[in-house]
C-alpha cells in the first residue's frame, strides 16, 4: 500500500515518522498531476505547495489550529490530506469537489478563499477571537508573493504586528509569480533578497541553524546576515518576527522551523521560497500555462490549442485594445495582475509603454485609471466582473462622482463554470446601474461587444461593458471601429402576444425560445440607459412582457424594466427571469443556466408556466 492510501486525516499524518514524509511528497505530488491532469484545474501552484502543507498539517493540531489559504487555488494537497482524496475526480464539477476553500465542504477549510490576500486579515481575527476566547491555538495565514502586492494584506499587518500577544504565524509562499509575472517594487524587494549569497547562505544552513533559533549561534548568526544584507526587513518594522527565507521544498528545514516557530508567541513571518510546478518539468518551464489547465496527457504535456470555431470575447476586446489603440496615442490600458487572462498580451507587446499591470490591486487599478483621466488620457480597465466587486468604493468614489472617462471591460460576466460563485459574475448588473453617470451595456455577440467597447471608448464618462467568459455565437465581425446609439435597442424577432426583453449573452436562448412560442424577442442592448421607448412600445403591441438576463433578478437589468414601467404607469404582466438569489456552484456552464431555467428551454417552460401558450391575459403582480 502507498503512503499516501493511509492518510485519511492528518491526525493520519501526524502518526508518520519524519524519514517517510519525503517519500509522501513525491507520492502526493504524482497523485496531483495524474489527477488534475484528468479533471482540469490549477496545477502549477499545487505541484509547487506539496512539502509546505504536508509540513504545516504535520506541526500544527489541525482543524484545531487553523490554516488560511490565500486565494486558496493551490490547496488540493490540502484537500487530499484532509480526508478528500476519493473526491478528487469531481473536481470543480457540478456538485463535486471545489477547486478553493470551502467551510461547509470541511472543517478543515477554516475560511472560504478564492479572491487574493485576505487570510492575513482572517487568520488575524481567528487569532484574536483565540485570545479573548483564552484558547491556546494558532492560526496561519499562507500568503503567495502576489497577493502579498495588494492594500488589504499590509492592512492586516499593520494591524497584527501591534498584536503581540496573538498566536499569529504568517507564511509568505515566495515562488515568484502569481498568475501573471509579477510586478511592482515589493517583487522587486523580495528579488534582492532571495539574491547572492544571502539566500544561498541560509539554505545550506537552515537544517542546522534554523531549527534553534533560540541558540546564542543562531542568534548571532541570524543578526549578523541581516545587518549585512537587510538592515531592517519591511516584515520586522511591522512587528513580526521574521524567519528565513527558507527552502519550501525541503521537510528537514520547514519541520524543524516550524516546530520552533510553534513555540514563540506573538506574530511571526516565515519567508519559504517554492517552485511552480515543482517536480513536473513541464509546468516548471511554463508556469503560466500549466497554472489553470483543461484536460491532458501528463506524459505529452499540453498541446498547442488548435484554432477554435469560434473567437472568444476575451480575444475580442484584446484585438479590439490593440485596434483602438492604434488610432489613439491617449488610450492606456489597465489590469490588476491578469494580463493572460484578460487578453492583453499583444496589446502589452506592441504598446509596452501604454501598458499597466498594477499587481493585484484592483482599488488602486480603478483610481490609477482615474488619475489618468483627469489628465486626458483614456484609460481601459480590463477586470473581471467579480473583480471588480473590490473596488466598488473606488468606482462610485474617484470616478462616477467627477463623471470621469474611463472604460471598464468586464470579463466573465455571468455564470463561469468551474472556479463557482466566488468568481461568478452574477452582480454588475446591479451594482453599476445605480450609479449615476454610468453607461451600462450588455453584449449579445462577439460584434457587438466590439462596438460596445467603441460606445464606451467615445462616450466622455465612465462606461462598462460586460462580457461572459469563453467563445461567443459565431457573429462575423467588421474591422470598422463603429459605436452604436447609446441607449437604444433592436428588435430581432417579431412575434405576437409575447415579448421577451434580453440581456446580453441572453439574446441567444431568447431566440431559441421564441421560436417555440412565436414571441418577440428585443435585444436591449444597454442596462444604463434603458431604452425606455422600446419598452413602451413592447407593452403596447404584446400582452405579456418577460425580461431575462445572466445576473442577479435582485435589483438587475430585469428589476429596471420594471422600474420604467411603473414610472411609465404601464400595467402589463411582467416575468423576470435570471439568476436567482443564492450562490451557484460550480460546474459546466451550460448545465448551470438550464438548472436555472435560462436556457432555451427552461426559458419557453417557465413562460408558458407562467402565462400559458394560449387564453386570455391573466392579472399577474409587477416584480420591482
Amino acid at each position: 500500500m502507498n503512503l499516501l492510501d493511509t492518510i485519511n486525516d492528518p491526525s493520519d499524518l501526524r502518526k508518520l515518522p519524519r524519514t517517510q514524509l519525503t517519500p509522501l511528497a513525491g507520492e502526493l505530488r504524482q497523485y496531483l498531476l495524474d489527477s488534475v491532469s484528468k479533471t482540469g484545474g490549477h496545477l502549477s501552484s499545487n505541484l509547487g505547495t506539496v512539502e509546505l502543507t504536508i509540513a504545516l498539517h504535520y506541526v500544527f493540531e489541525t482543524p484545531h489550529d487553523r490554516i488560511v489559504w490565500d486565494v486558496g487555488h493551490q490547496t488540493y494537497s490540502h484537500k487530499i490530506l484532509t480526508g478528500r482524496r476519493e473526491r478528487m475526480p469531481t473536481l470543480r464539477q457540478l456538485n463535486g469537489l471545489s477547486g478553493f476553500p470551502k467551510r461547509d465542504e470541511s472543517e478543515y477549510d477554516t475560511f472560504g478563499t478564492a479572491h487574493s490576500s485576505t487570510s492575513i486579515s482572517a487568520a488575524l481575527g481567528m487569532a484574536a477571537a483565540a485570545k479573548l476566547k483564552g484558547e491556546q491555538r494558532h492560526a496561519i495565514a499562507v500568503i503567495g508573493d502576489g497577493s502579498m502586492t495588494a492594500g488589504m494584506a499590509f492592512e492586516a499587518l499593520n494591524n497584527a504586528g501591534v498584536e503581540e500577544d496573538c498566536n499569529l504565524l504568517v507564511v509568505l509562499n515566495d515562488n515568484d509569480m502569481s498568475i501573471s509575472p509579477p510586478v511592482g517594487a515589493l517583487n522587486r524587494y523580495l528579488a534582492r533578497l532571495m539574491s547572492g549569497q544571502f539566500y544561498a547562505a541560509a539554505k545550506s544552513v537552515g537544517k542546522t541553524v534554523l531549527p534553534g533559533p533560540l541558540r546564542e549561534l543562531a542568534s548571532r548568526l541570524e543578526e549578523h546576515a541581516k545587518g549585512m544584507v537587510v538592515p531592517a526587513t519591511m516584515f520586522e518594522e511591522f512587528g513580526f518576527n521574521y524567519i528565513g527565507p527558507i527552502d519550501g521544498h525541503d521537510l528537514d528545514s520547514l519541520i524543524p522551523t516550524l516546530e520552533n516557530i510553534k513555540k514563540l508567541k506573538g506574530p511571526q513571518f516565515l519567508h519559504v521560497v517554492t517552485k511552480k510546478g515543482q517536480g513536473y518539468k513541464l509546468a516548471e518551464a511554463e508556469p503560466i500555462l500549466y497554472h489553470g489547465t483543461g484536460k491532458f496527457n501528463p506524459t505529452e504535456g499540453i498541446k498547442p490549442a488548435t484554432a477554435p470555431s469560434k473567437i472568444t470575447y476575451t480575444e475580442v476586446f484584446g484585438n479590439w485594445l490593440c485596434d483602438m489603440a492604434a488610432v489613439d496615442s491617449r488610450l492606456v490600458g489597465i489590469t490588476p495582475a491578469m494580463r493572460e487572462g484578460s487578453g492583453m498580451v499583444r496589446f502589452h507587446a506592441q504598446y509596452p509603454e501604454r501598458y499597466f499591470d498594477v499587481g493585484i490591486a484592483e482599488q488602486h487599478s480603478v483610481t490609477f485609471g482615474a488619475g489618468l483621466a483627469t489628465e486626458g488620457m483614456k484609460p481601459v480597465v480590463a477586470i473581471y466582473s467579480t473583480f471588480l466587486q473590490r473596488a466598488y468604493d473606488q468606482l462610485i468614489h474617484d470616478v462616477a462622482l467627477q463623471n470621469l472617462d474611463v472604460t471598464f471591460a468586464l470579463d466573465r460576466a455571468g455564470l463561469v463554470g468551474a472556479d463557482g460563485a466566488t468568481h461568478a459574475g452574477n452582480y454588475d448588473l446591479a451594482y453599476l446601474r445605480c450609479i449615476p453617470n454610468m453607461v451600462v451595456m450588455a453584449a449579445s455577440n462577439e460584434n457587438e461587444c466590439r462596438q460596445m467597447l467603441t460606445t464606451a471608448y467615445h462616450y466622455p464618462g465612465p462606461a462598462a461593458v460586460r462580457y461572459p467568459r469563453g467563445a461567443g455565437i459565431g457573429a462575423a465581425i467588421q474591422e470598422e471601429l463603429t459605436s452604436i446609439e447609446i441607449g437604444k435597442g433592436e428588435v430581432q424577432r417579431q412575434g405576437k402576444g409575447v415579448a421577451i426583453l434580453a440581456f446580453g449573452s441572453m439574446v441567444a436562448p431568447s431566440m431559441g425560445a421564441a421560436g417555440e412560442l412565436d414571441a418577440t424577442v428585443a435585444n436591449m442592448r444597454f442596462v444604463k440607459p434603458l431604452d425606455v421607448e422600446l419598452v413602451k412600445q413592447l407593452a403596447a403591441e404584446h400582452d405579456y412582457l418577460v425580461t431575462v438576463e445572466e445576473g442577479a433578478v435582485m435589483g438587475g437589468a430585469g428589476a429596471a424594466v420594471a422600474e420604467a414601467m411603473a414610472a411609465a404607469g404601464i400595467v402589463k404582466p411582467l416575468l423576470i427571469l435570471g439568476l436567482p438569489d443564492k450562490f451557484i456552484d460550480q460546474g459546466d456552464p451550460a448545465a448551470l443556466l438550464a438548472s436555472v431555467g435560462l436556457d432555451a428551454k427552461g426559458i419557453a417552460a417557465s413562460i408558458r408556466a407562467r402565462f400559458g401558450i394560449a387564453g386570455e391575459p391573466r392579472l399577474v403582480a409587477v416584480k420591482s
